[in-house]
């Protein structure tokens, strides 16, 4: 049978974002795939660099929805470690809870997308029905559905009253049964089964050697998770397990998903219960000084990286992020290896692509 190549993307209904592939295929068997990226641009770094340390706050926060909190999080603890700050143990606490609602709507918007990809339309639905609770909790404590304007630099930028506290803790404990039902759906429903055991497989091996992050690493026994081996905020004062599973199949990255919003919820009630009395922010701020620093969290998506060099003026002399997506699209060589052509948009989607904070 005569091999062709087959262009899918940069705009194509199978993608949420634009991404363009060259798939080379050999009747319904994809042989080899070529990445090509770049379509959405926004040279975000070097804007970043014509503002100055406070309005990158708010610069940072939009490069991408899901992750909207974990990107100045993660740029303020870079600010932080260069100019020594240490920021007070209540914000520590308020970072975590933050950082875990956030993780639990991401996670159920791609394991809803998942069910939509494979025609499965009441669980989609279902699903993002259950979201809408971890979302109108995010709006009643930040007055926002998606960008929630938590972090400052050294601290935090909200604060928890009794009632607020009281209705998140509602807003919690009802997702929790709904939670544990669709988690079965995604593990023993024969049409879940079906389209995505032993599809997009990435084997241990070959997520070690391609250094993939996050709930792809996860999903195929990585277990490697920056809250666990470098843990900032307060995770160091906080218990859960890095969830993991082996087959590195797409129902797998769906499950350490799910499971990982299951344990978002225990960490955000754990934060409420040890949640110290005390300011949210220092009472002053140093001056940024002339240096480099690094910082890491845990996004949604996997491992964060963010590079700051100082020259000691009000602006960054260089503002660098590496996100999760990076070193997972690459994996996409091997998930895609030998399967279907309809499965091509069933494996992006498991990796949970986030384009534009990656062509950044």
């Amino acid at each position: 049978m005569t091999t062709y190549t087959l262009p899918v993307g940069p705009l194509h209904v199978a993608l949420e974002e634009p991404m363009y592939f060259q798939v080379e295929i050999d009747g319904e068997t994809v042989k080899g795939l070529d990445i090509t990226a770049g379509h959405v641009h926004r040279g975000m770094e070097s804007l970043a660099m014509q503002r100055n340390y406070f309005q990158n706050i708010t610069l940072t926060e939009r490069l991408c929805s899901l992750c909207s909190n974990s990107h100045p999080c993660t740029y303020c603890m870079a600010i932080e470690n260069l100019a020594g700050i240490i920021i007070p143990p209540r914000a520590a606490f308020l970072r975590v809870v933050a950082d875990e609602i956030k993780r639990v709507a991401s996670n159920l918007f791609n394991v809803g997308i998942m069910a939509h990809i494979i025609g499965f339309e009441s669980l989609f639905m279902h699903v993002m029905e259950i979201r809408e609770l971890a979302q109108d909790a995010k709006e009643e404590v930040y007055g926002n559905r998606m960008d929630l304007a938590a972090n400052c630099i050294g601290g935090v930028k909200y604060d928890l009253d009794t009632e607020t506290e009281r209705l998140l803790r509602r807003q919690l404990e009802k997702l929790k049964k709904p939670l544990d039902e669709i988690y079965a759906l995604y593990e023993k429903d024969p049409l879940v089964k079906a389209r995505t055991q032993g599809v997009g497989v990435l084997p241990k091996h070959e997520a070690v050697r391609m250094a993939v992050v996050g709930p792809v690493a996860r999903g195929s026994g990585v277990a490697y998770d920056i809250r666990d081996k470098a843990p900032y905020s307060a995770y160091d004062q906080l218990s859960f397990s890095v969830q993991t599973e082996t087959r590195g199949d797409v129902q797998s990255r769906a499950l350490v998903r799910l499971r990982e919003a299951m344990d978002a919820i225990s960490l955000i009630e754990q934060s409420l219960d040890m949640m110290p009395g005390g300011p949210i922010v220092p009472t002053r701020l140093p001056d940024i000084p002339e240096g480099q620093s690094v910082a890491r969290s845990e996004a949604p998506r996997g491992e964060l990286i963010y590079y700051l060099k100082s020259d000691g003026s009000d602006r960054p002399q260089r503002l660098k992020w590496r996100v999760p997506t990076y070193m997972n699209w690459e994996a996409l060589h091997v998930m895609m290896k030998e399967c279907k052509i309809s499965d091509i948009p069933l494996i992006v989607n498991s990796i949970d692509p986030c384009i534009s904070c990656t062509e950044r």
